[in-house]
């Protein structure tokens, strides 16, 4: 014991408090990350203690110290301490080796309390530890959680960080409370951010097969589409929770996404695997209430869109076939959710236009990283050096994907669905100055990195696809109109 009786100490909780997130979930995403396998390890580990579980963790996994996102507030207010001659401990339930690397990152605290190979310092442990240390000394608690309130009760003051009504309460019951941070986060906003309901935008591909097979009039056939929708929405969000989970370092130091609810802390990570999992479950209920090719071409997109998360996006290249896989998995489902075979040109012409998009995605991401002085993309394989070259690709394939499109104007399949087949060709010059427009905003750095953004902010493409949309129905319908308006034409 070291007698600190004559001095003021004011001791902070870590996880949930100094920062806004838990080291202990962050760790295991980042072993599951590195090996899945460990998951038949972890309950062995636990089985033997949560002692034993962080120590085993921790001699594997090393975290990103300087990434974690820190209570700036609370941080602030405990250098205006320390400069006021207050003594700061560091009590955290967090194995000892990360909490060791937040308190030399941050060279605030005297002492640090924490976690070893065969004590959780939690609780009652941690106020133990406290009384040990400190012996009959006085000291002040910045905590969250109600695990703290025995350590509460036996401080001088309390304060309190993003802590519940019914905590603050108890705490009163048993201390003064000298100070409440509250972060304002809304949750519910938040998990609506996580879940990026504006990229089920994406999702209305699975009713293209319907539109084009000129099936709109069977009412069974567009609510078998919605719910394949429904199905497709709720399982993209799935994926969209995994990848904020596993790339949390990447995240933070990116200049925008670093504000995404898990990578800014404002949402646990046990909720975002908690919600990935319902979201999946939900999905594949409603899939099954499809058909068997439904669920395999959903089944399939998650696979992908996992693969792509974990391993695919950091492969040059492959990355952009994986994006542009995944939109026509879109079309796939749909054919199969409405029992009609996607065609050749379809797919195509599918895999051509998304392939440029993806390149447009990585483009402007290496637009932006330039701007900011830097060579190389956080997570990807990139350099600056290659966004002349992803420039010429994507180019290239969306100008394919209109070439493509000239053929299908052109063969005989076209024949059999529309009455005036060569209004089509209408379509070609509006794709063709869409796909270039698109470029030419990217190549002038006036892109959203995400094009899906872009395109539902753009007004211009919500033109082009009003007349794309006539088009296709004065060639499906010119007879009908040719009828109506013979005075006029004639």
């Amino acid at each position: 014991m070291i007698d600190k009786a004559s001095d003021d100490f004011l001791v902070v909780d870590l996880d949930g408090t100094l920062i806004r997130t838990d080291l202990l979930h962050e760790s295991v995403l980042v072993l599951i990350k590195r090996n899945p396998f460990y998951l038949i390890a972890l309950p062995f580990w636990l089985f033997q203690g949560k002692a034993h579980l962080k120590q085993e963790i921790a001699e594997r996994v090393e975290l990103p110290i300087d990434l974690l996102p820190y209570n700036s507030d609370l941080l602030d207010y405990l250098q205006e301490k320390r400069r006021t001659g207050v003594k700061l401990m560091l009590a955290t339930a967090s194995n000892k080796r990360y909490a060791e690397a937040v308190a030399a990152y941050l060279g605030i605290f005297d002492l640090v309390l924490a976690s070893d190979a065969n004590r959780n310092l939690s609780g009652r442990t941690k106020l133990n530890a406290i009384r040990e240390m400190l012996g009959k000394g006085s000291f002040s608690y910045v905590g969250n959680s109600s695990i703290d309130l025995s350590i509460w009760a036996e401080s001088d003051e309390a304060i309190l960080v993003d802590s519940s009504r019914s905590i603050i309460e108890k705490v009163r019951l048993h201390t003064s409370v000298a100070k409440i941070f509250k972060s304002g986060t809304n949750r519910i906003q938040a998990f609506l951010r996580a879940i990026r309901p504006h990229q089920w935008l994406k999702n209305l591909l699975l009713f293209v097969p319907l539109v084009l097979s000129h099936q709109l009039s069977d009412l069974q056939l567009v609510l078998q589409a919605f719910l394949g929708f429904i199905a497709f929405s709720l399982c993209a969000s799935s994926v969209y929770l995994f990848n904020d989970l596993f790339d949390l370092p990447s995240d933070r130091q990116h200049p925008t996404k670093r504000s995404r609810p898990f990578a800014a802390g404002e949402l646990p990570l046990w909720q975002g695997c908690f919600c990935l999992a319902i979201l999946f479950l939900l999905s594949i209920f409603i899939a099954f209430q499809l058909s068997e090719l439904f669920v395999l071409a959903l089944i399939t997109y998650y696979v992908l869109s996992l693969a792509y998360s974990i391993w695919l996006k950091q492969a040059v290249l492959v990355d952009g076939l994986t994006l542009a896989a995944l939109y026509t998995l879109r079309l796939i489902a749909g054919a199969a959710v409405v029992s009609v075979s996607p065609s050749f040109w379809l797919l195509a012409f599918s895999m051509f236009i998304f392939l440029s998009l993806a390149f447009i995605k990585r483009y402007s991401e290496l637009q932006l990283l330039h701007a900011r002085g830097k060579a190389e993309l956080i997570g990807r394989s990139y350099r600056y050096i290659d966004a002349e070259t992803l420039a010429q690709l994507g180019t290239a394939s969306g100008y394919l994907a209109v070439l493509v499109l000239a053929f299908y104007i052109n063969s005989n399949a076209v024949l059999q669905l529309y009455a005036r087949p060569e209004f089509l060709w209408l379509l070609c010059p509006m794709m063709l100055y869409w796909i270039s427009r698109m470029w030419l905003l990217a190549r002038r750095n006036e892109m959203h990195e995400d094009p899906v953004v872009f395109t539902i902010k753009d007004r211009r493409t919500y033109w082009i696809a009003l007349i794309a949309c006539i088009t296709l129905l004065i060639s499906i319908f010119w007879p009908l109109v040719s009828n109506k308006f013979s005075w006029f034409l004639d």
